[in-house]
């Protein structure tokens, strides 16, 4: 069926009503295409996503092959950051409702996790099933063997009152929050001073707690980049002779041209010499022969 729907015109123009509605962002730079050959539009609706410091509606958009999210601007018309996961990196994790927040998962990936919720179960297991589903088709259709280790979801900064390591840092307007990268823990400054290259995070070393530092650096140690030094100038020289090794390229009577104090044939000259800045001597003259008169 999605083969079928893949070209037609009412698939296409719904793809890129969705192009046109991510670029309307003052400072979105980063927009990607979304059309492309064989790719559908399967739904689209608006889940509540659990961020740092408070849930916040993100509009979502479920494609066949991936999974696109954004700021809601002005409501289904302009969003903004747009975010782009391939359904085949995804992990679909159930959540159990807690308190307001109800008929949610967990969305984990390599790069990125974090918890979405619906406003119903039945839009829950619609979302879910469509996500687990086409992300299976993609991993049979890449041939890609799926992760062992996603990243962590953050907990959120209402969640914790106190650091998450060392269970004594009260915090406060002074003593701000801090997110382990690895494990996701709200912790503070003091905890999380070292920083750990995660590579499915971002290229760049990531804060971590004490935590999980000791156990990061335990299996392989950290990566240190020390600067390269400075070469030295070159040093230039003027009229210094070249070399005919480095005109071994040239034929060889132009090589022989390159040749300190070689001695080029003149044309029409028979046994000429190149000029040195002097006369050339003159030929020996022979001494006249002795007559003998008989």
């Amino acid at each position: 069926m999605v083969e079928r729907i893949a070209d037609s015109e009412e698939n296409l123009l719904r793809i890129a009503d969705v192009e046109s509605s991510f670029a309307g962002g003052v400072n979105e730079v980063f927009v990607q295409p979304l059309a492309k050959p064989g790719r559908v539009l399967i739904g689209e609706g608006v889940l509540t996503k659990m961020c740092r410091k408070k849930p916040k509606p993100r509009q979502f958009y479920l494609f066949n092959d991936i999974l696109v999210y954004g700021d809601i601007i002005m409501s289904k018309k302009a969003y903004i950051k747009q975010r782009i996961l391939p359904l085949e990196d995804i992990t679909v994790e159930d959540l159990a409702d807690d308190g307001v927040m109800k008929h949610g998962w967990l969305i984990r990936t390599p790069s990125k996790s974090f918890a979405v919720y619906a406003t119903s179960a039945s839009e829950k297991q619609e979302w879910t099933t469509y996500m687990i589903k086409y992300g299976k088709e993609q991993l049979e259709k890449t041939g890609k063997i799926p992760e062992k280790e996603n990243a962590a979801v953050w907990t959120p900064n209402s969640e914790a009152s106190i650091c998450m390591n060392c269970r004594k840092t009260q915090f406060s307007l002074l003593k701000r929050k801090h997110h382990c990268r690895k494990c996701g823990s709200v912790v503070c400054k003091s905890c999380s001073s070292n920083k750990y290259l995660i590579v499915a995070v971002s290229p760049r070393p990531q804060r971590v707690c004490d935590t999980c530092y000791d156990k990061l650096t335990a299996v392989r140690p950290p990566i240190v980049i020390r600067p390269v030094p400075p070469r030295p100038p070159a040093i230039k020289t003027i009229g210094r002779p070249v070399s005919p090794l480095q005109h071994t390229d040239l034929p060889a009577d132009l090589r022989a041209a390159h040749v300190p104090n070689s001695s080029p044939h003149l044309p029409g000259v028979q046994g000429s010499t190149a000029t040195t800045g002097q006369d050339p001597a003159p030929p020996p003259t022979a001494s006249p022969a002795s007559s003998h008169l008989t």
